[in-house]
């Protein structure tokens, strides 16, 4: 019974990006059911053959290697914090981080990270049907994050029509970056947060195609970035007065790297720390109205019909809703901390263990809306600035759209 409600509740999560669509007849529904087969086949593929099941094990352990190895300077600086019985979530979690963004920067400046962005994005676009900087953009999310992509794309920004930049907009709901991958899989199972990556990718395709279809012209399907060297230009380098892109010197390109990673180190504490200290003053408000009441129990209430079309009971369906609603308002790391020393044990069945740790895998939350609108205003016009400041329902759609979507289409395999 509960599979069927899975796959019923997979059914409706597609019908309500129809229902909200912009443009209902502009749908291209060939492309939508060849990106619907391909993701349930790769969700299907990851998570019940054993060569699938190796492969995002093998990634998860490879992260988790780069997390042990980045032990070794936090050891350095801070080492009574390090090897002990329990360490903090700052160490064990954030600290690592220091090591990890200058590491794909440094496979950005040596061009290995662009070429693989590239074919991969050029691949989706042949596989999906989808425009080719729409599925460009959506690789180079998976590695370099919203902003840093959305930063990276600017020569494209400017040259797309605000519609299309309305769709970039709403697909950095949806992502995550590579740099931080080692974070999650030290919180929740590795396994599901390497499948949940790439099954993203493709719902974020969907769901956009549905809220937002364009028609993109064969002479406009270009993809800007990849000419005149933009990719150096912004994170590597800088122009001469030519026009052409001039790499800056290593070492202090390395430098101006490590600084970024202490700002994000910075920038997540913080925003966790205030996320769940606000959380807290609003249990606190509202448990003067009613003692049993709380933020949780609302979310929960709220977000109980989605979680419960996922397949699972009622007990467990609204304790996943309000990790669900607590996600969006706050962000995925707050509820991380919350189940990461229960998540791997009986407490959780796998069906449940699977779409919570799938669900969690994106920056889909209100703070993301913020950083998102911040920086296209640094990026284009104020009227494509303007149409994604007035869409920013849409935005927060598509984010829960593709939690919703991936986390329903992994718990169909896993039970």
């Amino acid at each position: 019974m509960y599979l069927a409600i899975n796959v019923v509740g997979l059914l409706i999560f597609l019908a309500i990006g129809w229902l909200f669509s912009k443009d209902r007849k502009a749908i291209k529904w060939k492309s939508i059911i060849i990106m619907v087969v391909f993701n349930l086949f790769l969700a299907w593929f990851l998570t019940s053959f054993s060569i699938g099941r190796t492969i995002v094990e093998g990634a998860a352990a490879g992260f988790n290697e780069l997390m042990k190895v980045a032990y070794t300077g936090i050891e350095f600086a801070i080492p009574s914090m390090v090897n002990v019985k329990q360490m903090d979530w700052f160490v064990s979690v954030l600290l690592p981080i220091l090591m990890i963004v200058p590491l794909f920067d440094i496979l950005t400046y040596i061009g290995i990270l662009p070429w693989v962005i590239k074919w991969i994005g050029k691949g989706l676009s042949w596989l999906t049907g989808q425009p080719k900087f729409e599925s460009f953009f959506a690789i180079e999310m998976m590695f370099l994050g919203n902003t840093e992509a959305l930063a990276v794309s600017g020569l494209q920004l400017k040259q797309m029509n605000a519609k299309r930049n309305l769709t970039l907009a709403m697909m950095s709901m949806s992502c995550v970056t590579a740099s931080i991958i080692g974070a999650y899989t030290q919180m929740m199972p590795g396994n599901f947060i390497l499948t949940a990556i790439p099954v993203n990718v493709i719902n974020a395709l969907i769901v956009v195609a549905m809220l937002n279809p364009v028609d993109v012209a064969k002479e406009e399907d270009t993809i800007a970035t990849m000419s005149g060297s933009a990719i150096a230009e912004v994170e590597v380098g800088s122009v001469d007065e030519n026009g052409n892109a001039e790499k800056e010197p290593f070492f202090s390109f390395l430098g101006d790297s490590i600084l970024g990673a202490g700002r994000l180190v910075l920038i997540i504490a913080a925003n966790v720390i205030a996320f769940v200290a606000i959380a807290a003053l609003i249990d606190k408000l509202l448990g003067y109205i009613n003692p049993e009441l709380s933020l949780e129990h609302i979310l929960g209430i709220i977000m109980f019909p989605f979680a419960w079309l996922m397949g699972l009971n009622t007990h467990d369906a609204f304790q996943f809703a309000q990790f669900m609603g607590m996600k969006l308002v706050t962000n995925e790391f707050v509820v991380m901390g919350k189940v990461t020393k229960t998540i791997s044990t009986s407490a959780f069945n796998p069906h449940y263990r699977a779409m919570l740790t799938v669900f969690l895998t994106s920056f889909a939350n209100f703070s993301t809306i913020g950083m998102i609108i911040g920086c296209f205003k640094g990026l284009v016009d104020k009227e494509k600035n303007d149409l994604i400041s007035k869409n920013v329902g849409y935005m927060l759609i598509s984010g829960i759209l593709v939690s919703l979507l991936s986390a329903a289409m992994v718990g169909l395999f896993v039970w």
